[in-house]
């Protein structure tokens, strides 16, 4: 079956798809897609890395595991999980907890016990598997940040195996040119880009503070209503010396039965109103709950375009295909 048919199990829909059902967003099953276009394989990862977009889960470690706590999950499966389905920018929120460093979805800057996830290094151990299985891939981690202890983050990526994939703050461009090509960064081995909100933590401790180079867009209800603005921390979205754009598209209390509609036509429109209010720039990083859950291509679809744009002018990234072999038959 193809995206769109009606099924009754996931062998009834083939690779690369699986059968979902959606209370809000149609009747029955139909199977929808379940994994991303590599887009550095498909066609070349010769350009910048600002020139391509990424499919961003938020709060990624926010998943549904059957413990319980007094907070909202964002996500249904592992980050191993969303890493393999083609998820390549995860958003972590980092806290001081039990002497340790803590992933928790939780307010006012603590951590609780009914807010915890798991710690911090379990999360960027899987990271790390990814990236020693998958020498040609790229991940970026968007931390909102709570550590305090001193080095604290340093130490936990030192633990967890990650310093040796880290991309150096003296290569990050900050005034708006482009980003070293990705084919640099796969040679370098310099594959994970991290970012945290906490702006003394640059000069600290080595750790990008995101608002230098990347712009982003209003995150929950106020981000869904048809406008496209930025966020408070975030310098305005046109602002081309910030090289980087992302688009947030994702309720302030995630629903699962209402993310089918809401990662489908929705996010496609949001993803085409930000393009104007960046200045006509198409997003990085589109950033999402339940990425999985669409009424047919979904987040995978909306990135394809992303990336179809940003490669070669197409609302298709498939379409650069085409466009890669007359180039290069001509030239």
């Amino acid at each position: 079956m193809k995206v769109g048919d009606g099924c009754t199990t996931d062998s009834d829909c083939g690779e690369g798809l699986y059968c979902l059902s959606c209370d809000a967003g149609f009747d029955g099953n139909r199977c929808v897609r379940s994994t991303a276009t590599k887009q550095f394989s498909l066609v070349n990862n010769s350009l910048p890395f600002n020139k391509y977009a990424f499919l961003t889960t938020h709060n990624a470690f926010a998943i549904e595991d059957g413990l319980p706590r007094l907070t909202f999950t964002n996500q249904e499966d592992s980050v191993t999980q969303q890493l393999n389905n083609g998820v390549r920018a995860l958003m972590l929120d980092t806290y001081d907890f039990e002497g340790d460093i803590w992933l928790c979805h939780s307010f006012g800057g603590k951590c609780h016990d009914y807010t915890k996830f798991e710690p911090a290094i379990d999360t960027l151990r899987e990271i790390e598997a990814f990236l020693s299985g998958n020498p040609s891939e790229i991940v970026t981690i968007i931390l909102e940040d709570y550590v305090h202890t001193p080095n604290g983050l340093t130490k936990v990526f030192k633990d967890a195996g990650l310093m040796k994939y880290w991309f150096p703050l003296s290569k990050m461009p900050k005034n708006g040119q482009d980003w070293p090509l990705v084919s640099d960064m796969v040679a370098n081995n310099q594959r994970l880009l991290v970012f945290t909100s906490i702006e003394s933590k640059e000069s600290s401790e080595g750790i990008a503070y995101q608002w230098n180079y990347m712009v982003e867009n209003q995150y929950g209800d106020d981000g869904m209503q048809g406008k496209c603005f930025n966020r408070a921390e975030s310098s305005a979205l046109n602002d081309t010396t910030k090289s980087l754009v992302l688009v947030n598209y994702f309720r302030s209390i995630p629903m699962k039965p209402l993310a089918c509609v809401q990662n489908s036509g929705d996010l496609s429109d949001m993803l085409q109103t930000c393009y104007g209010a960046a200045g006509n720039r198409w997003a990085n990083f589109v950033a999402v709950d339940f990425y999985k859950r669409s009424e047919g291509g979904g987040t995978f679809q909306a990135t394809d375009m992303l990336n179809g744009e940003l490669l070669c002018g197409c609302n298709d990234v498939h379409s650069c295909i085409v466009s890669d072999f007359i180039f290069n038959s001509i030239y």
